[in-house]
């Protein structure tokens, strides 16, 4: 992600400046372990100002409201002892080019100052201080210790110290073009870094776009560059340094991120926005892919042991089968016991049902009639065995069956799009957490509430109808007991693990065959075997969809149902989403 550099930190100060002071500190929450939420009320309302000192992604904007769960972090629980109730009056750099903020709080606007919340976005020394008004250290978001740095360690109780001055010549307004572009081209470089080395402040992304938009390329040798070039450049110079003079941005997103000196056209209204849209969708991003990886070595692991355990489970059986092959060779050796004699290997008998000769092993320290023996024990056991391994194999097979349909909807959900699909992996992660397969210290049971949003896939047919897909085991459910009604058509892949789809249709709305194939397609796409050519589907009405007492989720069983051959090719194909808001239960 792109870090907040000095451009984009004044952009912000002076954003929130004009439209969030002064305000009231209502409460602080921490969300996790780099992120701070102060609660802001104005007289325009309430707001969220984030607060982040995560090594790739510090940060200060506002932000959405954070999640409703227990805060047991013990730096914001200080925050809120001394920062609730007092007046938010000034939020100023602590020096020029410095990416450090302070955050001044006051009884009331025009009182002393009482605290100091010092932000300092600097990458991987980032840090949140809170300072009284004798410059004295409360607490901080990371401390330093003497041996960590002799330069400027961070404790409790000792006088705050302001990050060390930047070294090097500072971009100048006033600073004419031609010695501009001598301390620029006074070593030949690459034309981004010559920029990055002649002057203090400035960033990769900062750089980058100055650059495009003087229409060079960041790579070419200061060189190359003829006058015409120097001027182009030097213009978007000294305008990046108007916009910070005048505190005048121009936020957008980019391709490779954002700008906040780019084109007035393309200008987004708020740069808190553009933040909180940009990180938000980088972190989304990256707890997705962790998520995703998790999830999938866990399932992975369990599989393999569980499969492993059920090819043992049918070995046994197999032996278990034959049983009755131990006892009738007892029953020969019982009625043939007179032919033994001491000393005998073996002993060839006549079968009493097809009357062939079977030829009997036999042990040479014991008799026919031992021998039968034990072969008769060999068959009990082996019937017990049988009894009690076949519902332990059929436990094992629904088992799998269940972790199949687990993994295909997490394979199905990636890669990572928009949000929904963030929550549906966590949805499954909840629910493996619940069956006891995954270990998580910080989940904690919650109740879904009644009105919850259920985010499911939307698609249309041909003939414009509704087709709902899950991405879940929740959403199947909810799929199954919520949201179907008498007059839908519920689709699934013939013992095969896959989605539930529902093909929405009104009273007396019959669907047409195009209707009915495509929505086979779907299931069949949306399943395990989303790479064969062709895929049995079943339909049926969802009052024939019945979820057993004690079923694992996205667990039914079906009745009257009738099959179609569902093509995934074809449906990759043809896949059109709608797009239309999530669902609520009721």
């Amino acid at each position: 992600m792109q870090p907040v550099d000095v451009t984009t930190l004044m952009a912000t100060c002076a954003e929130l400046r004009q439209g969030w002071l002064p305000a009231r500190c209502e409460q602080v929450v921490q969300r996790d372990r780099t992120t701070l939420c102060i609660a802001l009320r104005t007289l325009k309302g309430r707001d969220w100002l984030t607060i982040s000192w995560h090594p790739q992604a510090a940060r200060i904007h506002i932000d959405a409201p954070p999640p409703k769960v227990p805060d047991t972090f013990t730096f914001s629980q200080q925050l809120k002892h001394q920062l609730n109730g007092l007046a938010l009056v000034s939020i100023e750099p602590v020096a020029p080019w410095e990416r450090a903020l302070d955050l001044c709080f006051a009884r009331r606007p025009g009182d002393p100052v009482q605290w100091h919340l010092y932000v300092e976005i600097m990458g991987k020394y980032s840090n949140v201080i809170l300072v009284n008004d004798q410059h004295q250290i409360v607490t901080a978001a990371h401390q330093v210790s003497e041996q960590q740095s002799s330069v400027r360690p961070i404790l409790t109780g000792a006088p705050y110290s302001l990050p060390p001055a930047l070294t090097g010549p500072r971009p100048a307004l006033d600073e004419p073009q031609d010695r501009w572009q001598e301390r620029v081209a006074l070593v030949p470089n690459p034309l981004k870094t010559a920029l990055i080395k002649a002057y203090c402040g400035l960033s990769s992304a900062l750089v980058r776009d100055l650059i495009r938009q003087a229409k060079l390329d960041p790579s070419q040798s200061t060189l190359t560059l003829i006058d015409e070039d120097w001027q182009r450049l030097f213009r978007q110079w000294q305008r990046w340094l108007c916009c910070l003079a005048e505190e005048q941005f121009y936020p957008q997103l980019t391709a490779t991120g954002y700008t906040v000196i780019g084109p007035s056209e393309l200008a987004v209204p708020s740069l808190q926005s553009l933040l909180r849209t940009y990180y938000g969708n980088g972190f989304n991003h990256q707890e997705f892919d962790r998520v995703h990886h998790q999830l999938g070595q866990v399932l992975k692991g369990r599989l393999i042991k569980l499969r492993r355990k059920a090819d043992d489970f049918s070995d046994r059986l197999d032996q278990a089968a034959e049983a009755d092959q131990y006892r009738q060779q007892a029953d020969l050796l019982m009625a043939y016991s007179h032919q033994w004699q001491p000393g005998l290997a073996t002993m060839t008998v006549t079968d009493f049902e097809s009357g062939a000769p079977i030829t009997l092993a036999l042990e040479p320290d014991k008799t026919a009639i031992q021998t039968a023996q034990r072969l008769y024990k060999r068959h009990q056991k082996l019937k017990r065995s049988g009894k009690a391994i076949a519902p332990l194999l059929a436990e094992v097979q629904r088992e799998i069956a269940y972790l199949d349909q687990v993994d295909a909807a997490r394979q199905h959900i990636a890669p990572y799009e928009t949000e929904a699909d963030l929550r549906a992996l966590l949805d499954i992660r909840d629910e493996l957490v619940q069956q006891g397969y995954l270990k998580d210290p910080t989940y904690r049971l919650h109740n879904r509430p009644a009105t919850e949003r259920v985010a499911v896939r939307k698609f249309q047919t041909t003939s414009g109808l509704e087709v709902w897909v899950g991405r879940n085991n929740h959403q199947n459910d909810q799929i199954v007991s919520h949201l179907a009604t008498d007059y839908d058509l519920w689709f699934h892949t013939q013992e095969i693990p896959g989605s539930h789809v529902l093909l929405r249709l009104s009273a007396g709305q019959v669907p047409s065959d195009d209707d009915l194939q495509y929505v086979a397609d779907l299931a069949a796409y949306f399943s395990r075997a989303q790479q064969a050519d062709q895929v049995p589907v079943v339909y049926t009405e969802p009052r024939h969809v019945y979820k057993p007492k004690g079923a694992r989720p996205g667990m039914v069983i079906y009745k009257q149902e009738r099959v179609l051959w569902g093509q995934p090719q074809r449906a990759k194909v043809n896949l059109q989403t709608v797009e239309t808001p999530a669902l609520a239960l009721t």
